[in-house]
């Protein structure tokens, strides 16, 4: 596990609450809708890329979802996220991991990832992504990144940005793309980010 990049997120998730971090969402939208979309069983094998104390785990079960696991590089924000869901926590399985060192023991219906592919910088952890991403899906993706429109930089790192020629091509090994749309992120300080989101089907 990349222990500098560890130590980064358990900070941010030690010292900063979902109110002063960016990419907090009060309701998932725009993933439960891809999630939907897919039309698969409530039984459907759903893993959350890099999902931290998001609140896509909450509606995922309020939805009926049987079957899900979170990843997430830091355990400050998987503690965070079980101490919110409470005793539902233990309907859920977590699995503290940097993904690109991640080594799945199932495979999943749905991947879903939000934000955690554009912090992958170089060849080799895009290239590493890809391989556990190849082997870990039988079923779909759904990825969100920030756009060629988007920001540079979030929680002080380095971003790639992706159109949704980019994300098609780099995913083109093993997924076929589904659809793909722009969505603009109002952050808690009232910014804008702009996505890119889009949806794959593992060959």
């Amino acid at each position: 596990m990349n222990t500098e990049e560890k130590s980064h997120w358990d900070h941010v998730y030690s010292t900063k609450g979902a109110q002063e971090v960016s990419w907090t969402q009060e309701v998932p939208k725009t993933s439960l809708d891809f999630i939907k979309n897919f039309q698969l069983p409530k039984s459907a094998s759903i893993i959350d890329i890099g999902g931290g104390d998001s609140k896509l785990v909450d509606f995922l079960l309020e939805e009926g979802y049987t079957d899900i696991t979170v990843l997430d590089i830091s355990v400050k924000a998987l503690e965070r996220a079980k101490a919110r869901l409470g005793d539902k926590a233990i309907q859920v399985q977590w699995i503290v991991s940097d993904i690109t060192a991640f080594k799945p023991e199932r495979q999943y219906n749905v991947w879903h990832d939000r934000a955690t592919f554009h912090f992958l910088t170089t060849a080799n952890q895009i290239k590493s992504y890809l391989e556990v991403a190849r082997q870990a899906i039988n079923g779909y993706i759904t990825i969100g990144t920030f756009s060629e429109n988007g920001p540079l930089k979030c929680s002080g790192l380095d971003i790639k940005q992706y159109s949704e020629q980019e994300l098609e091509t780099s995913f083109a090994n093993g997924f076929k793309k589904l659809n793909c749309i722009q969505e603009n992120h109002v952050t808690p300080f009232n910014t804008i980010q702009n996505f890119t989101f889009c949806a794959f089907k593992s060959n």
